[in-house]
Order: structure tokens, then sequence, then C-alpha cells
């Protein structure tokens, strides 16, 4: 059973072959651009697709989502229904996408609207922010004083865990149509000063005075009321940010 892993030589895609490898999942292809795999262009593409029995659609780009994630996503299926190809697609995407305008989380739900339609086997899985995105996130807030939104949480979840659960996924049946799979998070949620406070204990630097004030703007306002954190239809795992902080 060949599995195709879009965005096979990023974080997340090269952890995922790792994962798929060491359970004997047969062939696992990594496709990216240093493969010869350019969803941008085209190039490599058709010729991979054609060995695809499950494809993990986890390739990305934070600045050119358009072209690469949506116009990406479009080029595949289109791809696939010219050569008579129906392998099941198991799309990555993020929790609450469909709840905020940020652009980039808009060509995330976006992408699930094109595969919804596509008439594949397709499953989405939808996950929080990565710990390494929050601290990234809470590193910013270097000076004496920081800005935050009110109320801004996460329940960010460990990216090792995550690719447990796309690898399980892969071994299981491909379904009829379009379905989404339960949603991925970690066991905490973490408000932003708890975030910031934790990341500066961890770095032995000085904790910032924390300011908030009113959101400006629907993205802002969207985190402010919390639309990425996941409902009560929600598979938790995987370590604590906290434990997993410790151990950087």
């Amino acid at each position: 059973m060949p599995v195709v892993v879009t965005g096979g030589k990023g974080r997340l895609g090269s952890e995922l072959i790792t994962e798929l490898t060491a359970r004997g999942a047969g062939e696992v292809i990594p496709a990216s651009r240093r493969t010869g795999f350019d969803l941008a262009t085209g190039n490599g593409v058709p010729e991979v697709l054609a060995k695809a029995d499950v494809i993990v659609h986890a390739a990305t780009n934070y600045l050119r989502f358009r072209r690469v994630d949506l116009e990406g996503t479009r080029l595949i299926i289109r791809l696939l229904r010219e050569a008579g190809l129906s392998p099941h697609i198991i799309y990555v995407s993020i929790v609450g996408c469909d709840r905020n305008p940020y652009l980039y989380y808009r060509a995330k739900w976006a992408c699930e609207m094109v595969l919804q339609k596509s008439g594949l086997p397709v499953t989405v899985v939808r996950a929080t922010q990565f710990h390494n995105l929050i601290a990234g996130a809470a590193r910013f807030a270097r000076w004496p004083v920081a800005i935050a939104p009110p109320n801004a949480a996460s329940q960010p979840c460990e990216r090792a865990w995550v690719t447990q659960q796309l690898a399980e996924i892969t071994r299981r049946a491909a379904p009829e149509g379009y379905r989404r799979a339960t949603d991925l998070a970690g066991p905490d949620v973490i408000t932003v000063p708890e975030a910031v406070r934790m990341v500066c204990e961890h770095d032995r630097r000085r904790i910032p005075q924390l300011i908030t004030l009113p959101p400006v703007g629907g993205t802002l306002a969207a985190f402010a009321a919390r639309t990425n954190l996941p409902g009560p239809d929600v598979a938790i795992g995987g370590e604590s940010f906290a434990d997993w902080l410790s151990r950087r």
C-alpha cells in the first residue's frame, strides 16, 4: 500500500514518514520540492500521485498558501480525476480554521471545501497548534512590556503524537466520500500570559508585563473568542506543553 506524503521533507511530513516506516507501512514516498514534487508549478506531481494508494496531504506554505495550499490541492484533485485514480486523501488541517478570518486559516478551510466537493475518498484531520508554534510566538515577547489580546488561549499538541494519529488513519479503510476525523488537541488550555511566563522561565529571561487591549480586526477578535480551541468532540493526547518545554 504505497503512501505518498506531500510536504514529506517538512517537520510534520518527515516525522510522519519515520513513523510510517517504523510501523512497516510498506512503500512510503516523500513528496516535496526537494524530491522534484512542486505543487506551485505542477512539476513531478502526476508521476508521484500515480503511485499512491494513500496520500497524506501535509504540504503547506505560510506565505504562499493560495498557490501552494489551495491551488496545489485543486491540482491534486484535477490530476487524480484525469487519471481516473481515487486514492484515500488524508488532509491535515487546523482546528477552528472555519471560524477565523486569518487568511492562512481561510486557505486551509477552502482546501477542506474543495476536497469535500471532489467526490474522492477524503479524511480531514484537524489539529490544534503544535507546541513549537506556541513557544515561538511566546518568544516574541522580548520587551519589558508586551501587548496581548484579552482571553486568548491555545490547547497546543505534540507533533509526534499527531503523526501517530495520522499513521493510524492511513491503516484504516478509506471512507466512501468525505469525512472529518475527530479533532486532535493537547491536554492543557494555556492562556497567552501563561505561555509567555513558561517560555521566559525556561529561557531564564525576565517575564514582561503583559497589557491586554481590545482586539482590533476579525482575526484578533476570533483568537480572543478562542475559536482555535476544540469543541467537545476531540481526542486528547500527547505530552503537555510544560513537559514538552522541559525537554528543550
